[in-house]
């Protein structure tokens, strides 16, 4: 046991001093050197930020405001804004083109960018792109100079075990690092949208650390920071980074279009278990995700996919749950060529399919679809299984014709006149040349009738 440990100590004593900087000496005892993240840190410090942000939110107002007894004699209530603060991290990717890259919940509601440096400069930033989905935002300076950026990991050589540093901006406290392994891969569940699969780490990861780096002891970037699992708010050994191959992905995207143009299959999907498999009346040990539809003219239904297929594989990575499926397709391209490996009546299959766009980041003004709801922006809605579908209401402007009608940010649009409406097309019909529109809608947990003349 005391050789093991010896052997990993000299293992690591090796690959700090293989990144000393700058010639420095290291700490000496007994004519041994001593193991040291000093000259690590120093290095890979400089492509680190701090982040602060200011903008605006709605804010909350009395319930008693949406009971229609109340607007009909006091009206709708503007809705009023409150400013709000927040601080992150984040790091430099590219120094010539000062492009940043951070979270998108640091910056989501922001109107002002400051991006503060460890030399002390400050610098204000502008956002190139940000993608709710995956929780990955690009910001960038304008002036590059003394700029240093942080060289990019493979993520998909991570293990479990390995030695990671995360440096960021916990609570404010610039330039904290702290230091930990890799507890585990692929983690999921999370957020009920997100296409996730984080590296679990037990370094410390705290609020304000959120866009930082999670680097190994080569000095690479293999992860953002992005998320703790706590009671208090505070860490407790469990933090997660977005690996950086798929943050890389997502950016490139980001900067070459200001969007991600996220792939679709175009099917409708529920977990495959052994439990399923019993109602079913399947044998086959498997787990994948279940066929519920097959959208038509998809790329799904071009493939030749078909309901009660069951999907385990795609380009040979393991399937093993609808969420995984999700995550998986959504985090490629469209027009991006997959292999799908399904089971059939008993029989392994492997089809080829060409992903199409998900569409659900095209904005349309509402005055487009109905002057009554004009100051409202409409995105075609997809949810975790993507059968669940509608219009959601991303933005309202104050005091406008939609806001006085009641809409709100974040509505999701489910039916109009009682009939169902899937996207904003099918909206726009339905209201072509209504007088009177009852909109059923989805607020939070609650579902609401919203009538708009």
């Amino acid at each position: 046991m005391k050789t093991a440990f010896k052997s990993l100590a000299l293992a690591l004593t090796t690959s700090l001093l293989m990144h000393t900087a700058g010639g420095a000496l290291p700490v000496m005892l007994d004519d041994q050197p001593l193991p040291s993240l000093a000259p690590l840190v120093s290095a890979a410090s400089p492509a680190v930020v701090s982040i602060a942000t200011r903008g605006k939110v709605e804010a909350p107002r009395n319930p008693l405001a949406d009971d229609p007894f109340f607007q009909r004699f006091f009206g709708t209530p503007q809705q009023r804004q409150r400013e709000v603060r927040s601080a992150g991290s984040g790091v430099i990717i590219d120094a010539i083109s000062g492009y940043i890259l951070t979270n998108h919940h640091v910056i989501e509601h922001a109107n002002e960018i400051e991006i503060k440096f460890a030399d002390k400069r400050s610098l204000k930033a502008t956002v190139v792109g940000s993608d709710p989905g995956t929780d990955i935002a690009v910001l960038q300076v304008e002036d590059t100079n003394k700029l240093v950026q942080m060289p990019l990991g493979n993520s998909e050589q991570v293990e479990v075990g390995d030695f990671v540093v995360a440096i960021g901006n916990p609570f404010g406290l610039s330039h904290t690092v702290t230091s930990g392994i890799v507890s585990a891969l692929g983690r999921t569940g999370l957020s009920q949208d997100g296409y996730e699969d984080f590296i679990q780490t037990d370094a410390s990861i705290n609020p304000g650390n959120s866009g930082g780096a999670l680097i190994n002891l080569g000095g690479e970037l293999i992860g953002i920071n992005s998320a703790i699992f706590s009671g208090s708010g505070g860490n407790i050994g469990i933090g997660f980074a977005i690996p950086v191959n798929i943050a890389k992905s997502i950016m490139v995207q980001l900067i070459e279009h200001g969007e991600v143009q996220r792939g679709l299959l175009g099917v409708s999907i529920s977990n495959f278990n052994a439990e399923t498999a019993a109602a079913l009346g399947i044998e086959d040990d498997v787990e994948g995700a279940l066929v519920n539809e097959v959208v038509p003219d998809s790329a799904a239904e071009s493939a030749g996919i078909a309901v009660s297929d069951i999907i385990i594989a795609v380009d040979n990575n393991k399937v093993t749950s609808a969420s995984d499926l999700r995550t998986t397709i959504g985090l490629r391209r469209s027009g991006d060529a997959v292999r799908i490996t399904l089971i059939r009546d008993g029989n392994k299959l492997t089809l080829n399919a060409t992903l199409t766009q998900l569409d659900s980041t095209r904005q349309l003004a509402a005055a487009e679809v109905h002057p009554a709801l004009a100051g409202a922006e409409f995105e075609n809605y997809t949810g975790q299984d993507f059968s669940d579908t509608g219009v959601l209401v991303s933005s309202v402007e104050p005091r406008s014709p939609a806001a006085q009608r009641g809409l709100r940010s974040n509505d999701i649009i489910t039916t109009l006149n009682r009939q169902r409406v899937n996207n904003i097309r099918e909206l726009g019909e339905l209201a072509a040349d209504q007088n009177l529109l009852i909109l059923g809608l989805r607020r939070g947990q609650r579902n609401l009738l919203l009538q708009i003349r």
